[in-house]
């Protein structure tokens, strides 16, 4: 396993792409994204039922198809409340089209007065090379239900994220103050140590 040359990113979310990125900024590669790059890129089905799942399908769809090695991630909140939903669906907790603010508004919405609002967010993070080498790693962010969204960085369910020990939530905190304890940082930075 080396950390050279070309390495795609299997995303086609500006903010994780950015994430993903800063959070691997020692690795010594060349990021290529869909959005850079001019061969076709496969659409992928997240269907897994697991993060490594829905890790892997991307990673492998795009590693395949390019010839070179490829990380993808799968992340989501897990609240207590609800039984660790919306876990792997959180991008479609509130139907396969919705945007985050709909998912927000459900996640809300399902949390009665009172409820308990611990929570984490939860990602796993994949390598994958043409030769069917993978590997994986899990980062963990423990946290709080905000009562309502606040802040405007970030994307997915930041703006209702409160980390803990901390009273902002994650879209309140500078990218660099994310990085620092965000689920993808920790998935990733472990992933690195893995193929270093």
């Amino acid at each position: 396993m080396t950390l050279q040359g070309d390495f795609a990113i299997a995303s086609r979310n500006p903010g994780k792409i950015r994430e993903i990125q800063r959070v691997c900024a020692d690795w010594l590669v060349l990021w290529v994204t869909a959005d850079a790059d001019p061969r076709p890129w496969p659409e992928v089905e997240e269907s897994g039922a697991t993060y490594l799942e829905n890790a892997l399908l991307k990673a492998r769809a795009v590693s395949g198809a390019l010839g070179i090695p490829c990380v993808a991630d799968d992340s989501g909140i897990e609240v207590d409340a609800l039984g660790g939903a919306p876990g792997p669906g959180s991008a479609r907790f509130a139907g396969e089209d919705a945007d985050d603010e709909s998912n927000i508004r459900l996640l809300l919405d399902s949390l009665r007065h009172g409820s308990v609002r611990s929570a984490r967010f939860r990602c796993v993070a994949v390598a994958a090379w043409p030769g069917g080498l993978e590997v994986h790693a899990e980062g963990v962010c423990e946290g709080a239900i905000a009562a309502g969204p606040c802040g405007a960085s970030g994307f997915g369910y930041d703006p209702v994220f409160v980390p803990e020990g901390e009273e902002r939530t994650m879209a309140e905190l500078a990218p660099e103050e994310k990085d620092a304890i965000s689920h993808r940082s920790r998935a990733f930075r472990a992933l690195r140590e893995l193929v270093a």
